[in-house]
């Protein structure tokens, strides 16, 4: 009986550990965000709540840490010198997928929360964004290209971190609002969220988030991919009709 005994136990174990873990139950304000001419930005709020087994209260703190992606682009970096008074090209990085946005909310300092490695496992903070180099550079040289790409993005307020960013209440709900700028890119967007525990991630669920161009601007940006040829045609078009009409009113004018 020893055998089957041992045997029920191995098998019963995961269920019974899945059984004990809490569970999270995210949600965010707007699940669709469009963007239109007089977009200047949008603010989201993620709330949920942290599920315990049996509706038990939480015999220890936890920590959320919520992360909002965009969709990963390609990414050809250049870095420029002055030379001779001239500002020209004398480097450059290829970088395969990049996030095209990223922020993170914590309940308390990421370097308080979590170890370095788990930190680079999930992707928490933005030095721990896996950007995914293609141009086969020296390690030293890859890093400080990898840093100015997450300058620029950072100065652009499309890479953010907020620390104690994250309210929890009573152990239970928790919420965090971020900013998306007005030049935020459009596609599906993913929020994930993670209960901390002890420097483990011990939960997390995902919700995802569309961002589209809506009206003219939608129009213009299908019209731009589906008929390159015919918008370029029309762009040129518009600009010299616009350079002669100037030209006639300042004739005018004088």
């Amino acid at each position: 009986m020893r055998p089957v005994k041992a045997f029920a136990l191995a098998f019963l174990a995961p269920l019974l550990l899945a059984q004990s873990a809490p569970r999270l139950v995210p949600d965010v304000s707007q699940r669709r965000i469009d963007i239109v001419y007089s977009f200047t930005g949008a603010e989201l709020l993620l709330f949920g709540a942290i599920l315990y087994p049996g509706g038990r209260l939480p015999t220890r703190d936890a920590d959320i840490a919520i992360v909002i992606k965009g969709p990963a682009e390609p990414i050809v970096l250049r870095e420029k010198q002055k030379v001779a008074g001239m500002w020209i090209n004398a480097d450059s990085a290829r970088f395969r997928s990049v996030p095209s946005f990223y922020a993170i909310a914590t309940s308390r300092p990421l370097n308080t929360l979590v170890d370095d490695r788990t930190a680079a496992v999930y992707e928490l903070g933005v030095d721990n964004i896996q950007l995914s180099p293609a141009s086969g550079k020296v390690p030293d040289e890859q890093r400080r290209l990898e840093r100015g790409l997450v300058d620029l993005k950072r100065r652009a307020g499309l890479y953010a971190e907020e620390q104690d960013g994250v309210q929890i209440s009573e152990g239970v709900l928790y919420r965090a609002r971020i900013h998306l700028p007005a030049r935020v890119p459009v596609g599906t967007y993913t929020a994930e969220t993670f209960l901390l525990q002890g420097g483990r991630v011990v939960a997390g669920a995902t919700r995802e988030i569309a961002i589209e161009k809506s009206g003219f601007e939608r129009y213009v940006a299908a019209a731009a991919a589906d008929r390159a040829f015919l918008y370029g045609l029309f762009a040129v078009l518009v600009s010299l009709l616009l350079g002669w009409a100037g030209a006639l009113l300042f004739r005018r004018l004088r």
